[in-house]
């Protein structure tokens, strides 16, 4: 990580290599790019591989997501995000992502939490940023990755 002195505020740059991917099972993997808890913002950058499926939830806030490889979709619609597919997701919004390609990248910038869904409707489990970096944090060092430096403010 870099800091350099830019106006009022510190421009701080991320290289690709900066941070792990760390693998969260079936060779898909997770790297938490940078948590800001008072904004309830946080990205995360992902790598998943075809049958690999996010509980169904809903967001409290908007959902930025860019891909960069591979193609997914929300088994609720029609539509497929493939490599240079760009999508928001209103707060409110509710889905379950499935990849459909390998080595499928996508990159997330979510504000607020994501409330997993039970088959009913019921919010069964919250997903937030704080308890992804801490996720990620323990993953890291049982990867012997150690403890990266995400941007956390």
């Amino acid at each position: 990580m870099t800091t350099t002195a830019e106006g009022p505020e510190l421009s701080i740059h991320l290289g690709a290599d900066d941070l792990p991917f760390v693998e969260i099972g079936g060779g898909n993997k997770l790297k938490v790019i940078c948590v800001k808890p008072q904004e309830g913002l946080w990205i995360v950058e992902n790598i998943f591989q075809p049958g690999f499926a996010v509980q169904t939830h809903r967001h409290t806030g908007p959902v930025y997501a860019y891909t960069v490889a591979g193609a997914w979709k929300y088994a609720e619609y029609d539509y497929v995000n493939r490599a240079g597919s760009f999508l928001y997701e209103p707060a409110g919004s509710v889905h379950t992502l499935t990849c459909i390609e390998p080595d499928t990248r996508v990159w997330f910038q979510m504000y607020g939490a994501n409330l997993n869904l039970d088959a009913d409707g019921n919010v069964e489990s919250v997903t937030d940023g704080a308890g992804s970096l801490r996720s990620y944090y323990r993953l890291c060092e049982m990867q012997g990755f150690g403890r990266p430096n995400v941007l956390v403010a």
